[in-house]
């Protein structure tokens, strides 16, 4: 069951930064995200409905849901989507990819979660790998916009790891992923309708069939499906190893830009892509147990 999560989320989520830029043109971020998450919460709650498994959460964990909400299904992205702008999709990638560390740290903070050696050897490499991956971009790189991009690239992960913590105490509280996650993208939506009308941006309707596809797969794949999955590992395997799959999502979009956008491979790249699975493999690693050492024995008595 883990194998096929992990699996399924990193392809579904590594395809999805190649949906968010068939979505770039007249349509404001904030009115993108807006339509992802209220196509997705739509959705989600008709589809629970109809099988009967539609649940309203307690009262007293409702906040719990905003919060979620709040982390996951609309601040986080408002930053993906706006620092995409500035900074190459690339870049945003890697610094995405500090989920790993940023989960590990919040849940050492908010869970008192050990932080091991494997963890953090594994996250040296997987966003070392990225780094070489995509180097040249960053070496590239100057001027106040990229700043800007990248402290919104990293307020966005900030908020996604934050999420993550959230949703780790929603299962620990009893409530499911795939309810936290309906009713989250629910809320999410409405967050987003809030920020639309308080900061007076225009709601440009969308055109074109790239677009609509785009957003489609956005709500049903890269939403209601991505993030059961990955809440459903999150609850399963914790947190940290759970966030490793971060560092893997630019490889699976590298590879499509490779396909449809005519990426030319590096030998940084190819190094950066084998030091990331690297990493993946120490992470999932088995840890080796100590074997309960025996008594020492009493030295023999000599007869007087």
């Amino acid at each position: 069951m883990i194998p096929f999560l992990f699996a399924s989320t990193v392809l579904i989520w590594g395809t999805t930064w190649f949906a968010i830029a068939l979505q770039s043109g007249p349509v404001p971020a904030l009115v993108s995200v807006f339509y992802r998450f209220a196509t997705a919460g739509l959705l989600f709650l008709v589809l629970l409905a109809a099988t009967g498994r539609l649940r309203l959460p307690n009262r007293k964990h409702q906040i719990w849901i905003i919060a979620q909400a709040l982390c996951l299904f609309s601040l986080n992205f408002l930053c993906f989507y706006n620092a995409v702008h500035y900074i190459p999709s690339g870049l945003e990638s890697v610094i995405f990819s500090l989920a790993t560390i940023f989960n590990a740290v919040n849940a050492r903070i908010f869970y008192g979660d050990r932080i091991t050696r494997q963890v953090i050897l594994a996250s040296l490499c997987g966003v070392g790998g990225l780094t070489l991956m995509f180097g040249r971009d960053i070496l590239s790189a100057g001027g106040t916009d990229v700043l800007l991009g990248v402290g919104l690239a990293m307020l966005g992960t900030m908020f996604f790891s934050f999420g993550n913590m959230v949703s780790r105490h929603n299962s620990q509280i009893g409530i499911s992923p795939v309810i936290a996650n309906a009713w989250g993208m629910g809320y999410g939506a409405l967050i987003l309708l809030a920020l639309i009308t308080i900061t007076e941006t225009p709601i440009v309707l969308p055109t074109g069939s790239a677009y609509i596809g785009a957003l489609l797969y956005l709500a049903i794949f890269g939403s209601i499906v991505g993030f059961t999955t990955y809440l459903m590992l999150v609850a399963k395997i914790g947190s940290a190893k759970a966030a490793y799959m971060t560092v893997l999502f630019p490889i699976i979009a590298l590879a499509v830009s490779t396909l449809f956008e005519g990426y030319v491979w590096h030998w940084t790249g190819v190094l950066g892509l084998a030091l990331a699975l690297t990493g993946n493999l120490i992470i999932f690693a088995p840890r080796k147990r100590r074997l309960p050492q025996a008594p020492a024995q009493p030295a023999p008595v000599a007869d007087a």
